[in-house]
């Protein structure tokens, strides 16, 4: 595939990626009282890191002097982007409001911006700095449903210290995964990367199922971990993976800000909530701001 091919096939993945992710909305949603955080988290990183190793084991046999070799690397990966990322988003989603989780992640695309332009010496110029701007005006609008006032009545509450975690931590893991080159492919890589996590979930894992009253894992559980395992797991890291490797982590974050809309999609499809006209004008301005990062040149 030429380089042109390949970036035509990421700017694409742009506009499927968020689906994947909103596919994680529903399985937060649903997991409340059925399945307990780490194990949700150890289970979907576990079967998703089958998933990226049975396609990739000969690669990964062929470079496992480089894996063995930059172990601790692929652990703090692990911990940031399937720990942190995972377990302690599914935390703080029992004690916070959803509207409180999206404000608090629409965070991360400015600062992976902001990292990756000061860091990484991404060139961001001021045409994608308005760009990131509309996007993020955009998914706030949504967010607060065409009503900005109501931005003064959001509260703080403890579950939110645990998104903004995984907020910060999220950035991390973008600007890493480019800041460390391998390599690996993209879906070998993130077979070693999901390991990685899994390893460092375990006791954390073992102290929840110790610490429960109750059977730790039932039918739908299992079933909510092999979709969250399947959708937001594999496919959604794996193409975030690809876009990161072709387009540059400061670009690829401002994806992030089509996640709630795509996830009040998924919600009026799955769930019959219904849509409004702030879902559409936030739509807009998250694709003029797509439009702006993606194609104009820094100045």
């Amino acid at each position: 595939m030429t380089p042109t091919a390949r970036r035509q096939w990421a700017l694409a993945l742009i506009f499927v990626t968020p689906a994947f992710w909103g596919v994680n909305y529903l399985v937060a949603r649903s997991a409340l009282g059925v399945i307990e955080p780490h194990l949700l988290a150890t289970l979907r990183w576990a079967m998703a890191a089958l998933l990226f190793a049975i396609p990739t084991w000969r690669e990964l046999h062929r470079h496992r002097g480089h894996v063995a070799a930059e172990w601790r690397r692929y652990l703090v990966l692990g911990a940031l982007g399937m720990w942190i990322c995972g377990a302690w988003v599914y935390i703080g989603a029992r004690t916070t409001a959803a509207i409180n989780i999206a404000l608090i992640y629409a965070l991360s695309p400015v600062l992976i911006a902001l990292v990756s332009a000061l860091w990484l010496k991404e060139r961001f110029g001021r045409v994608q700095a308005l760009g990131v701007a509309l996007a993020l005006a955009g998914v706030v609008h949504v967010i607060l449903k065409g009503q900005w006032a109501s931005l003064a009545g959001v509260t703080l509450v403890p579950g939110d210290a645990w998104i903004l975690a995984a907020t910060l931590s999220w950035t991390l893991y973008s600007v890493l995964l480019r800041r460390w080159p391998s390599p690996l492919s993209p879906m070998a890589r993130l077979a070693a990367i999901s390991a990685a996590g899994v390893v460092v979930l375990l006791p954390f894992t073992a102290w929840e199922v110790a610490q429960a009253a109750a059977p730790v894992l039932s039918g739908r559980g299992f079933v909510l971990a092999l979709v969250a395992a399947a959708v937001p797991g594999f496919a959604a890291y794996l193409a975030y993976a690809v876009m990161q490797r072709e387009l540059g982590a400061a670009r690829v974050a401002v994806v992030l800000y089509l996640g709630p809309i795509y996830a009040a999609g998924l919600a009026w499809l799955f769930l019959r909530e219904p849509l409004h006209g702030f879902h559409a004008a936030g739509m807009a301005l998250v694709l003029a701001g797509i439009y702006l990062v993606n194609r104009a040149s820094p100045r």
